[in-house]
C-alpha cells in the first residue's frame, strides 16, 4: 500500500499550493546555471540575464557536473532542478573546444525537458559597454516590446523554434492590460541567415508627439550578442499534445450566429420565422356601421314606395 505523506506544518502547506496547477498560470521562473567549464563572455551573459529576469528567475553559482542536455540520461540532474526550484524554463552555459561559449535554452513541462535550442555566442557586447542617461535604464518586472525582423522567423524551424523559446523567456507575466508608462524597453531579433541572429537590448524614451500617442526612440543598453543556432529538439507530437491543453473552465463557448469581423466589429444574424399572415385572426372593428344602417334603410323605403305605385296602377 502507497503511503501518502501530507504537509506537517502550516508553511510547507502554503508552498505546496504554490506549486499546484493553477486555472491561470503564474509568470515562469527561469533557472540559470553553470556547467563543468565556462568563460568569461558566458559568466557576464549569465548574470546579465539574471540581472532582466531578477524577479523570476534563480541562478545557481556553483559548477554543475554531468549535465548534458542533448544526451539519452544527461538532462536527469536539470529536471531535478527544476522540480527543486519550481522553475519551468532552463538557461545553461557551458564552454568547450568543440563548442566555444555554448548557451542552451529549454522549457520543461511537468518538470521534464519539452524542448532544447543550443545556441553559439559570438560579438558579445554586455551591458557595461554602452554609455547612456541610467534615468532610461528599464525597471525591474516591466513588460517588453519584441521585434523579430526577417522572414527566416516564419520559414526556417530553426529560428521559428528559437523565437519561440525567447519569447517564452523575456517576456515576463501574461498580462491583459498595459499601461503605456510601464512598457520601457525593446528586444530586437534581427535574422542575418538560416541560422543566425542579432540579439539587442534597446530601453524606450517616451517624447511628446502632438498627438495621443507619444513620440518612440529607442536607446541601446545592452546586452547585445550574434546567436549561431548549432542543434535544436522539438518537443514530441504526444507530449506537445499534452502540453497545449486547457481547462474546460477556460474554453469560451461558441456563440451561434455571431461573427467578428476586424472593421465593423461583433455581427449577428436573426432569423425571422413564418408569418403566416394570411391566417392570423384580426380584430372584427366595423367602421360606418350607421352609414350602412342609413342607406339600407332609404333603399328599402325606395323598394317600398315602388311596390306601392305598381299597387296602386294596377287597380
Amino acid at each position: 500500500m502507497m503511503r501518502i505523506k501530507t504537509p506537517k506544518n502550516h508553511r510547507i502547506r502554503r508552498e505546496l499550493e504554490k506549486r499546484a496547477p493553477k486555472l491561470v498560470e503564474t509568470a515562469k521562473k527561469t533557472l540559470i546555471l553553470h556547467g563543468t567549464k565556462t568563460s568569461g563572455v558566458l559568466n557576464s551573459l549569465l548574470s546579465e540575464i539574471y540581472h532582466l529576469k531578477k524577479d523570476n528567475s534563480v541562478k545557481f553559482s556553483r559548477k554543475n557536473d554531468n549535465i548534458r542536455p542533448f544526451e539519452s540520461g544527461g538532462e536527469t540532474s536539470l529536471e531535478f532542478f527544476s522540480l527543486k526550484t519550481d522553475c519551468s524554463l532552463l538557461v545553461y552555459g557551458s564552454h568547450s573546444k568543440k563548442r566555444p561559449h555554448n548557451l542552451v535554452l529549454g522549457r520543461t513541462y511537468d518538470h521534464h525537458i519539452y524542448d532544447l535550442v543550443e545556441i553559439g555566442i559570438e560579438n558579445f557586447k554586455s551591458m557595461g559597454s554602452f554609455s547612456y542617461d541610467k534615468k532610461l535604464a528599464p525597471q525591474t518586472g516591466s513588460k517588453p516590446f519584441f521585434a523579430f525582423i526577417g522572414e527566416a522567423f516564419e520559414s526556417v524551424d530553426e529560428l521559428k523554434h528559437l523565437k519561440e523559446i525567447l519569447l517564452d523567456i523575456f517576456r515576463g507575466e501574461v498580462v491583459t492590460n498595459l499601461n503605456l508608462a510601464g512598457l520601457d524597453r525593446v528586444y530586437v531579433c534581427t535574422a542575418l541567415s538560416s541560422n543566425k541572429i542579432f540579439f539587442s537590448h534597446f530601453a524606450l524614451r517616451l517624447k511628446k508627439s502632438g498627438t495621443v500617442v507619444p513620440r518612440m526612440e529607442l536607446v541601446e543598453v545592452g546586452p547585445s550578442m550574434d546567436m549561431v543556432v548549432r542543434r535544436h529538439r522539438c518537443p514530441d507530437d504526444g507530449l506537445r499534445k499534452e502540453a497545449m491543453k486547457t481547462a474546460p473552465e477556460l474554453t469560451k463557448k461558441k456563440e451561434k450566429n455571431v461573427v467578428k469581423d476586424a472593421i465593423q466589429g461583433k455581427l449577428g444574424k436573426v432569423y425571422m420565422p413564418d408569418q403566416k399572415v394570411g391566417s392570423v385572426p384580426l380584430a372584427n372593428i366595423p367602421k360606418g356601421v350607421k352609414r350602412e344602417r342609413r342607406e339600407a334603410k332609404m333603399m328599402k323605403s325606395e323598394s317600398h314606395k315602388q311596390k306601392k305605385q305598381k299597387q296602386d296602377g294596377g287597380e
